[in-house]
Protein backbone atom coordinates (compact mmCIF):
# COMPACT_ATOMS: atom_id res chain seq x y z
CA UNK A 1 0.00 0.00 0.00
CA UNK A 2 3.15 2.36 1.01
CA UNK A 3 4.04 2.11 -2.66
CA UNK A 4 1.37 3.24 -4.34
CA UNK A 5 1.16 6.00 -1.97
CA UNK A 6 4.50 6.66 -2.64
CA UNK A 7 3.30 6.99 -6.63
CA UNK A 8 0.58 8.94 -5.65
CA UNK A 9 2.69 11.10 -3.42
CA UNK A 10 5.03 11.70 -6.27
CA UNK A 11 2.58 12.63 -9.06
CA UNK A 12 0.91 15.12 -6.50
CA UNK A 13 4.56 16.79 -6.00
CA UNK A 14 4.85 17.65 -9.24
CA UNK A 15 1.33 18.63 -9.97
CA UNK A 16 1.79 21.09 -6.81
CA UNK A 17 5.59 22.41 -8.96
CA UNK A 18 3.74 22.78 -11.80
CA UNK A 19 0.88 24.68 -10.43
CA UNK A 20 3.59 26.69 -8.69
CA UNK A 21 5.94 27.55 -12.45
CA UNK A 22 2.16 28.32 -13.92
CA UNK A 23 1.33 30.77 -11.07
CA UNK A 24 4.70 32.33 -11.31
CA UNK A 25 4.80 32.42 -15.45
CA UNK A 26 1.35 32.70 -16.61
CA UNK A 27 0.40 35.70 -19.14
CA UNK A 28 -2.11 37.77 -21.24
CA UNK A 29 -5.50 38.45 -20.80
CA UNK A 30 -6.70 35.64 -18.33
CA UNK A 31 -3.25 36.55 -15.87
CA UNK A 32 -5.23 37.48 -13.16
CA UNK A 33 -8.40 35.11 -13.18
CA UNK A 34 -5.84 32.69 -13.77
CA UNK A 35 -3.29 33.37 -11.23
CA UNK A 36 -5.69 33.35 -8.36
CA UNK A 37 -6.72 29.81 -9.60
CA UNK A 38 -3.62 28.45 -9.62
CA UNK A 39 -2.53 29.53 -6.57
CA UNK A 40 -5.68 28.10 -4.81
CA UNK A 41 -4.96 24.75 -6.39
CA UNK A 42 -1.37 24.61 -5.11
CA UNK A 43 -2.75 25.27 -1.95
CA UNK A 44 -4.84 22.26 -2.03
CA UNK A 45 -2.21 20.41 -3.72
CA UNK A 46 0.08 20.92 -0.95
CA UNK A 47 -1.93 20.15 1.79
CA UNK A 48 -2.71 16.64 -0.35
CA UNK A 49 1.32 16.32 -0.55
CA UNK A 50 1.25 16.15 3.26
CA UNK A 51 -1.52 13.96 4.09
CA UNK A 52 -0.31 11.27 1.69
CA UNK A 53 3.03 11.49 3.59
CA UNK A 54 1.63 11.33 6.95
CA UNK A 55 -0.23 8.65 5.55
CA UNK A 56 2.83 6.43 4.54
CA UNK A 57 4.34 6.91 7.81
CA UNK A 58 1.11 5.71 9.20
CA UNK A 59 2.13 2.70 7.29
CA UNK A 60 5.66 2.08 8.69
CA UNK A 61 6.63 3.38 5.19
CA UNK A 62 9.04 6.38 4.30
CA UNK A 63 7.69 9.22 1.58
CA UNK A 64 9.40 9.93 -0.81
CA UNK A 65 11.13 13.04 -0.59
CA UNK A 66 13.80 14.11 -3.28
CA UNK A 67 12.63 15.45 -6.56
CA UNK A 68 14.94 12.77 -8.43
CA UNK A 69 12.46 10.37 -6.97
CA UNK A 70 9.88 11.61 -8.08
CA UNK A 71 10.75 12.76 -11.46
CA UNK A 72 11.58 8.76 -11.60
CA UNK A 73 8.79 7.26 -10.42
CA UNK A 74 5.71 10.16 -11.64
CA UNK A 75 3.58 9.75 -14.74
CA UNK A 76 2.77 13.42 -14.32
CA UNK A 77 5.92 14.96 -15.88
CA UNK A 78 7.38 18.50 -15.11
CA UNK A 79 6.14 21.55 -17.21
CA UNK A 80 8.50 23.97 -18.13
CA UNK A 81 8.28 27.88 -19.29
CA UNK A 82 4.35 27.37 -20.19
CA UNK A 83 2.71 31.29 -20.64
CA UNK A 84 -0.32 30.49 -21.98
CA UNK A 85 -3.73 29.97 -20.14
CA UNK A 86 -5.23 27.92 -22.36
CA UNK A 87 -2.21 25.68 -22.33
CA UNK A 88 -1.77 25.68 -18.59
CA UNK A 89 -5.57 25.01 -18.01
CA UNK A 90 -4.60 21.91 -20.60
CA UNK A 91 -1.94 20.65 -18.72
CA UNK A 92 -4.10 20.81 -15.22
CA UNK A 93 -6.78 18.99 -16.73
CA UNK A 94 -4.37 15.96 -17.82
CA UNK A 95 -2.75 16.02 -14.73
CA UNK A 96 -5.51 15.73 -12.58
CA UNK A 97 -6.68 12.70 -14.69
CA UNK A 98 -3.31 11.18 -14.22
CA UNK A 99 -4.16 11.68 -9.96
CA UNK A 100 -8.22 11.02 -10.48
CA UNK A 101 -6.96 7.70 -11.56
CA UNK A 102 -4.25 6.80 -9.25
CA UNK A 103 -6.72 7.70 -6.58
CA UNK A 104 -9.62 5.18 -7.85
Amino acid sequence: MSRELNDLLANYQLFYQNLRGLHWNIKGKEFFELHVKFEEFYNDAVIKVDEIAERILTLEGEPLHTFSDYLQSAEIKEEKSIVNGNQGIQIIINNYKVLIAKER
